[in-house]
């Protein structure tokens, strides 16, 4: 999955849930898939940012 993908189904999951247009299981599995696209997008990005260390100061 890549990294747009991920905020755009986080944006969806979003609108969702504030036009309440789910139940409570639904939330419940919306909310898990949420936690997990947020941990996927947060380590993207550490891992991304590293890089870019790496390369702007090849001395680290």
């Amino acid at each position: 999955m890549k990294y747009e993908e991920a905020i755009k189904r986080l944006e969806e999951i979003v609108s969702l849930i504030e036009e309440n247009k789910l139940d409570i299981d639904n939330t419940t599995e919306c909310l898990k898939e949420a936690q997990q696209l947020i941990k996927f997008c947060r380590d993207k990005l550490y891992k991304t940012d590293q890089e870019i260390q790496a390369i702007l100061d090849p001395q680290q």
